[in-house]
């Protein structure tokens, strides 16, 4: 495979070094906090209870961006490389390792221009690259299951380099390391007014009345400028709504905060899954209308049409890469609850075929099609058509993909990027011939207003 082990090249196991179990992961990030591509993938543990494991890096070898004139499969071929170059390593042996030396980093909902053909309407207002990648020859792993924290040392790190990070994790923290304030200027406030929303809802039906589509996916922004650390935001909306795909990824002049519930894809031993969400009812008040809400989200025709839909799509993505005749569905129409909102989230799953990584999978299956629509190229379209911003990192993707070809992503919603002093929010929903528009304005707040009213309540 890509990105594994070359016959001329021989295997070499990485080396661990055992630190204190701690659940919150916070308390190893903010040692590193402030470093070059620092970044931590988060299951939300001890709250949220379907993640493993945390993920957490910093000083990456190498940063990895798409050049002006970079296709989708050229800047594919460089991830490999870097892959190749960090040299082929294995978890030592009876040690179940999620992360063993590779890429961490991001694609941008945009990239999704490099794999298809998409207009050029809606307004590129915020500068983030398309992906962005950094190679990185150890990781911090907390495996939850196991209550283990430790630290993993590809064999390309140097001897001092793990000396350093031995050193660093097991010193205190310094003043300049805890958590700095973090506030908003102003309330959340919505690009779209609710007049513009209503229209674009019915500009879809249109669509999709005269047969141009099934379903679309539709999102709306709000944003605010800020000061302060977006790391201290990160963890008041990690309290308020913990998550088991969830980030933070430090940029230059911001970060990526991700609340995200949704996996995208999981590629372990060859194994392929993805868990489409598409359904969704808000939390009720007491446990009789909790109950009641959950119930009636199961019972929905309409969303479980919405999710039978998405799921058909994805097993045709998968299908480019997967052996023939391998892809299934395990799980249909499962109950998931947040803090904020109920989902209904089904299963996808094939096998890898001989000839296909992961950089074929995510080419075959990018953008996640339950937040595309169907069919999803035509969805793409009508999205870039009637959103009047780009959608940067929200319904892009966080992820690992190691030097053994493992890989594990997100689809990033219940995600906010803060940028140069600006902090961005969506939320949207896949949009079908009987949906109510004011219903559908009122489930994209409901999705959010949890993260927005958590950050509008911190004060300086």
């Amino acid at each position: 495979m890509p990105g594994g082990p070359t016959p001329t090249q021989p295997m070499s196991t990485c080396t661990l070094h055992p630190l204190p179990y701690r659940a919150d992961p916070a308390y190893w990030f903010e040692r590193i906090r402030h470093a070059p591509g620092a970044v931590l993938l988060d299951s939300g543990r001890p709250q949220a209870e379907r993640g493993r494991y945390d993920l957490l890096s910093a000083w990456p070898q190498q940063l990895l961006q798409p050049a002006t004139d970079d296709s989708a499969e050229s800047y594919f071929q460089r991830l490999r490389e870097a892959l190749q170059q960090l040299g082929p390593a294995v978890a030592p042996e009876g040690c179940e390792l999620p992360f063993v030396g590779g890429l961490i980093g991001l694609f941008s909902y945009d990239f999704g221009r490099l794999l298809e053909n998409m207009p050029e309407q809606a307004r590129p207002d915020i500068d983030l690259p398309l992906a962005r990648f950094g190679l990185y020859p150890w990781a911090l792993i907390t495996d939850h299951q196991k209550r283990s924290s430790q630290l993993v040392f590809h064999p390309a790190l140097t001897m001092s380099e793990r000396e350093r990070l031995v050193r660093l994790f097991y010193s205190p923290l310094s003043s300049t390391e805890t958590s700095a304030p973090f506030t908003l200027l102003a309330p959340f406030a919505a690009d779209l007014h609710k007049d513009d929303y209503r229209q674009a809802i019915e500009r879809i039906q249109r669509y999709i009345q005269a047969g141009d589509c099934y379903q679309v996916n539709f999102a709306q922004r709000f944003r605010t400028a800020y000061a302060g650390d977006p790391w201290t935001a990160y963890q008041a909306l990690r309290a308020a709504c913990p998550t088991p795909y969830a980030g933070f990824i430090a940029l230059e002049h911001g970060a990526v905060l991700s609340q995200s519930p949704e996996r995208f894809l999981r590629l372990h031993q060859g194994s392929v899954e993805t868990r489409p969400i598409k359904g969704t009812r808000p939390r009720g008040q007491d446990p009789h209308s909790d109950a009641a809400q959950a119930q009636g989200l199961l019972e929905s025709k309409k969303d479980r049409a919405e999710n039978l839909m998405i799921v058909d799509l994805l097993r045709n993505d998968l299908g480019r890469s997967c052996r023939i005749g391998s892809v299934q569905v395990p799980e249909l129409f499962a109950l998931e609850s947040y803090p904020n909102v109920h989902h209904l989230v089904s299963c996808v799953s094939g096998q890898l075929a001989d000839d296909k990584d992961a950089f074929d999978l995510l080419a075959g299956s990018f953008p996640g099609g339950s937040i595309t629509g169907a069919p999803k190229i035509r969805a793409m379209q009508i999205i870039d058509e009637l959103e009047p911003t780009r959608r940067t990192i929200y319904c892009g993707s966080l992820l690992y993909i190691d030097v053994r070809g493992e890989m594990d992503s997100s689809i990033a919603i219940r995600t906010l990027l803060a940028q140069s002093g600006q902090i961005s929010c969506w939320g949207g929903g896949g949009i079908v011939a009987d949906s109510e528009w004011h219903a559908e304005y009122q489930e994209s707040i409901d999705k959010v207003k949890v993260l927005l009213e958590t950050l509008e309540g911190l004060k300086p």
